[in-house]
């Protein structure tokens, strides 16, 4: 296949570009990994999704080229890790607007938590990684802006959220009802201070959450968030569920790792926060669907470190899972 007079042009023109700073502040790595690509024999059609389906537990499945990974499961829980990846191949271009940081060793967190799970539980959660760096594609984010025109980062966006869905239709079928996570990374403030908390994001904005209880315990507000099935389902209120003594983040807090919300910080108190993204919204139960989501910002310190502190951590979050599964959907988790 030949370049077009226009490709060509735009290759020989170097534009400045600014980078966004995102959720993590993050350097190129010695282990970043670059895949040459013989351009000589670009590909032009795709099989359709679902071609390498069924899924069977405890099996992995790769799209095109291994961007992106899926492990499938067999407990009623997601782990999705959009940002954590370090490939960076030629034959995709650098994308030229929006936020390309890496969330650092997401990757590796999430895949721990995956295995902490294997062993507590005897199953395995769905687990759906991104391989790219975020440089060639943000899978937490619509498609124009995640894949800038390029077909094979449109490519792997696909498979992304398709395996996704996969996972949630096998949930609904087999349980009903789950949790989706949506595994991140927050770094510095621009003033160079660094939240040591956990920032679980419900599509609340940190306004909201800084609202009190009374004000904010209501329908209105609980529609708007991505665990509107799971509060449905639970017997304890909706601000219980979001930030009370059962809520996730007052579980995590409890196990030794800082959240907000919770009992203890029940809003970000004006300070820089996440409140969740695309793929909350996507995935998480506010535009119906039993399968609600939660958004992860997990601070580098203390947690994504290094193996030891995401081990620590990650057995920490998968009590929390656990417990917050069981209390309000009141069934167990254990296969």
């Amino acid at each position: 296949m030949t370049f077009s007079r226009q490709r060509w042009l735009f290759l020989i023109i170097i534009f400045p570009v600014t980078v966004i700073i995102g959720c993590e502040d993050s350097e190129k790595t010695p282990d970043e990994t670059v895949v040459p690509q013989d351009t000589t024999t670009k590909q032009d059609t795709f099989p359709s999704l679902g071609y390498d389906g069924p899924y069977y537990p405890d099996s992995v499945y790769y799209g095109r080229e291994k961007y992106v990974e899926y492990y499938a499961g067999d407990l009623p829980i997601i782990l999705s890790a959009p940002h954590g990846g370090r490939l960076t191949p030629d034959e995709i271009p650098d994308r030229t607007y929006g936020t390309t940081v890496t969330d650092d060793n997401t990757y590796e967190l999430t895949k721990t938590v995956m295995d902490t799970m294997v062993a507590r539980f005897g199953g395995r959660p769905h687990v759906i990684l991104c391989r790219l760096k975020r440089t060639k594609l943000d899978a937490n984010r619509d498609s124009v802006e995640a894949a800038q025109d390029d077909k094979y980062a449109l490519r792997a966006w696909q498979e992304y959220h398709h395996y996704i869905g996969i996972a949630k239709k096998k949930i609904e079928t087999d349980y009903g009802s789950g949790l989706f996570f949506d595994m991140h990374g927050h770094g510095r403030n621009p003033d160079g201070f660094y939240d040591l908390r956990n920032w679980l994001g419900y599509l609340l904005s940190g306004s909201e959450l800084d609202l009190s209880d009374a004000v904010l315990n209501t329908n209105n507000f609980k529609n708007e968030t991505s665990i509107r099935a799971l509060v449905d389902s639970s017997s304890s209120s909706f601000i219980e569920v979001l930030r009370g003594a059962n809520s996730f983040g007052a579980i995590l807090d409890s196990l030794g790792f800082k959240s907000v919300p919770s009992v203890n910080d029940p809003g970000p108190g004006g300070m820089r926060y996440f409140s969740g993204g695309y793929n909350t919204v996507r995935h998480g139960s506010k535009n119906g669907g039993m399968i609600s989501a939660i958004q992860v910002e997990a601070p580098k310190p203390g947690i994504r470190e290094n193996q030891t502190t995401w081990s620590k951590y990650s057995s920490a979050f998968v009590s929390t899972i656990y417990i917050y599964y069981t209390r309000h959907l009141k069934r167990n988790l254990s296969n």
